[in-house]
């Protein structure tokens, strides 16, 4: 964009812009869903609340200076809830429409109606449209795939998750037909107009008076497909590229019990045999489940057909057990060893001894032992350190090597909190954890989302999908969700009526020939895909189980990899990274927030020069355009790697270097960025600058069909849409609750407002 000279006195020199944004908030759910993404992708910025009587006012001095003579943009971009928000002045629209101007920064609207003030026909007039999107399908203009939204298919279905909720409301406006003087709009995205041959805009960019602003017609949140789909290009077109923090879309798969039998659902009893909650005498070891030599080979020509690799948890005892069992040989064992190069390989323990405290499985649900003294009886440090240790050396016995000596899953996550029974980890994990130098132990998100240490280790939180542990058969996962998620009066076991917070029950049981197709495999990839688009590297878990006899894990993991592939382009292909490297990423994004909230992070472009210091030992996130490189005391190396037809990653400074140097190919550079005249501009021209049009009018809420106000309808859909169903991941234990297909998943810290300077 070339800023057109104004009145007023000009400074020779380049400008400095600080890579931070500055975010309005109305507390709104589109800007909060901005915010989420700025957290989740670790981007700086400042936000303003609006309904904050203290909040700091907008005016010149807040939003640039000078450093060392030169200009300085303290924010690369705007965040707005709307082109003219209610709760900003007059004085304060005028001073960020200067400051714009003046520094060629770029302004997301997140929600406004479709007019006349952003390029575009009334929303409300004939031949365009106000009302519910649900189900609508969207497309990436030619414009869009070219700019922001490059990294997508082109598709873009609008969530309808249910008939009974008004999931997203909006308005589809063609633009105007006479722009005002040097006007142009550009569709990003848009939907066909019901009732008419043309397409409405949904997303895009309105540039007028020297100024960019990216406008969206539709209230979303955080969660929302739609949304998430839309949310990396979003920054993109905000930062033109260049940004700190960085957005991938994840998905690995953890298949834990290798090599070992397990239990199997028994759909009469409604139980599992050997479960507490199973009858006295019923037999677990009558029909086990396991995976056969057949079963290994088609895992294996799966994944090359699929290009998809998945981690095997391994408990050798397993094997062990099968030959004690059988004639001494174990034909599974040796087909997946010698195929080991296939997989990842984890450490899952010898036996998969539970390693926390000593169960009292007199009692439904178990207890945790005590002594005579009142206190836990736990599993002993010697034990733990020998299921870790046992397992070691049976890999290295029968020739496996693949596996990583870093890497640890215990059986149930066990040895770490498991509440309510068990509130604190077991004292003697950490030690044994430290002794046997393991860094990397998996935990269960839907206990401790967060990533933390135990000794020396850090924990990898785990997503349990919904096909559990001890099905094998359709049939059997089937029944067993029914009897999961329906009412007592259907012949469920009624958990979902006594925890109806976390669990919401089925209408009907599901049918059990098609009910798992149908229902179960729909949901459970719906929710792994979301998870997977929301920057979130944490694993997925099933079991060995669900790859025999009906193979039921293939169907779930097709349509995972199926509905990705139909959702984002080429350039940006799903990371599937191992147990460790996983865990380093969750380190280092926690290293990274920790120094951004705490303003130890300073960034700015100068031109084509990108210079970022962060804490001595943090390494920097960032996103930048292809061909930017890394400036060393002698020469450049290249920088990150290319994704979503952007290079971006980790990066710290050369040796001998105190901060990173980031060089921009000449093609890249903004336009804005390279110009040597920049204005300074004088009381007198910001007094002449038009005020924005509507400044006292909030977004109007716009007519329903059936009266009510889009108020109404919006605060419907801040509920987030995204489901959440936890499996069991206790051997005792069939499956948790699931989550309504209209409830927020509350561990998502996405979703959390951060707190980060608060203005």
């Amino acid at each position: 964009m070339t800023l057109a000279p104004m009145p007023g006195a000009y400074a020779a020199t380049t400008p400095r812009i600080d890579l931070r944004l500055l975010v309005v908030d109305d507390g709104g759910p589109a800007v909060g869903a901005i915010v989420a993404e700025l957290d989740s992708t670790g981007v700086p910025y400042t936000r303003i609340d609006l309904a904050s009587a203290g909040r700091q006012t907008i005016a010149a001095g807040f939003l640039s200076d000078t450093v060392n003579g030169a200009p300085r943009a303290k924010f690369q971009a705007v965040v707005m809830p709307s082109e003219s928000p209610a709760g900003l002045s007059a004085a304060e629209l005028t001073a960020l429409a200067s400051y714009e101007q003046q520094f060629g920064i770029r302004q997301v609207d997140a929600y406004t109606y479709a007019g006349a003030n952003v390029g575009l026909n009334w929303g409300t007039l004939p031949g365009a449209y106000a009302g519910t999107l649900d189900g609508v399908q969207a497309q990436v203009t030619a414009a869009g795939k070219s700019g922001p939204f490059g990294y997508l298919e082109g598709g873009i279905a609008f969530e309808d998750n249910s008939p009974s909720v008004s999931e997203s409301y909006g308005y589809l406006a063609t633009p105007l037909a006479q722009q005002a003087a040097g006007a142009t709009f550009t569709p990003y995205v848009d939907a066909p107009i019901p009732g008419t041959g043309t397409r409405g805009s949904l997303v895009g960019e309105y540039a007028h008076d020297g100024r960019r602003e990216l406008v969206v017609t539709f209230v979303y949140n955080a969660y929302q497909r739609q949304y998430r789909e839309l949310a990396r290009g979003i920054v993109e077109w905000a930062t033109e590229g260049i940004h700190l923090g960085y957005d991938r879309n994840y998905f690995a798969l953890h298949v834990d019990d290798v090599f070992m039998s397990d239990d199997r659902w028994d759909t009469t009893l409604k139980c599992t045999p050997g479960d507490v909650t199973c009858p006295p005498g019923s037999n677990p070891e009558e029909h086990p489940s396991r995976m056969t030599v057949a079963d290994a080979e088609y895992l294996k020509q799966w994944q090359a057909s699929h290009d998809f690799k998945v981690d095997l948890a391994y408990n050798g005892g397993g094997s062990e057990d099968f030959k004690a069992d059988g004639d001494g040989t174990d034909p599974l064992a040796a087909k997946l060893i010698a195929d080991q190069s296939a997989y990842r390989w984890i450490n899952h323990t010898y036996t998969h001894q539970f390693l926390g405290c000593v169960q009292d499985v007199t009692v439904v649900p178990w207890r945790c032992t005590t002594n005579a003294s009142g206190q836990t009886v736990w599993t002993s440090q010697a034990d733990i350190t020998s299921q870790i240790t046992n397992n070691r050396t049976w890999a290295a016995n029968n020739g496996l090597t693949a596996a990583d000596p870093t890497e640890l899953v215990t059986g149930e996550h066990s040895g770490l909190v498991t509440n309510p029974q068990q509130p604190t980890d077991n004292p003697y994990l950490a030690p044994s954890l430290n002794n046997t130098g393991v860094r990397w132990t998996a935990s269960d998100s839907s206990r401790e989302h967060d990533q933390r240490a135990v000794g020396n280790a850090l924990t990898v939180p785990r997503y349990p999908l919904n096909v559990f542990y001890n099905a094998a058969k359709t049939v059997e996962e089937v029944d067993e969700y029914n009897w999961i998620y329906t009412s007592r009066a259907q012949g469920g076991s009624g958990i979902c009526e006594d925890n109806p917070a976390t669990s919401t029950c089925l209408p009907t049981p599901l049918d059990l020939n098609t009910g798992y197709g149908d229902y179960i495999v729909p949901l459970e990839a719906r929710l792994a895909v979301n998870r997977a688009i929301n920057n979130d590297p944490r694993p997925h878990f099933v079991h060995q189980s669900n790859y025999a006899e009906d193979r039921i894990a293939y169907p779930v993991m097709e349509r995972i990899l199926a509905e990705y592939d139909g959702l984002y382009a080429s350039n940006t292909p799903l990371v599937n990274l191992r147990q460790k490297d996983i865990g380093t990423e969750l380190q280092r994004r926690a290293q990274w927030k920790n120094a951004v909230d705490a303003g130890q992070v300073t960034a700015y472009r100068v031109g084509d020069t990108i210079t970022v210091s962060a804490p001595s030992g943090v390494l920097a996130e960032a996103t930048m355009p292809g061909g930017t490189k890394q400036q060393q005391l002698i020469g450049t190396t290249n920088f990150g790697s290319a994704y979503a037809g952007q290079l971006s990653g980790w990066v710290g400074p050369g040796l001998a270097q105190s901060s990173v140097t980031l060089k921009l190919a000449g093609s890249e550079v903004p336009i804005s960025a390279g110009l040597k005249t920049v204005k300074t501009i004088i009381a007198t021209t910001v007094a002449s600058l038009p005020v924005p049009k509507g400044v006292k009018t909030p977004v109007p809420a716009g007519p329903a069909a059936n009266g009510t106000t889009l108020n109404k309808l919006t605060a419907k859909s801040t509920t987030a849409k995204s489901t959440t169903a936890k499996s069991s991941t206790a051997k005792g234990t069939a499956g948790s609750t699931a989550k309504a297909a209209t409830a927020a998943p509350r561990s998502t810290r996405a979703g959390t407002r951060s707190t980060r300077n608060i203005l």
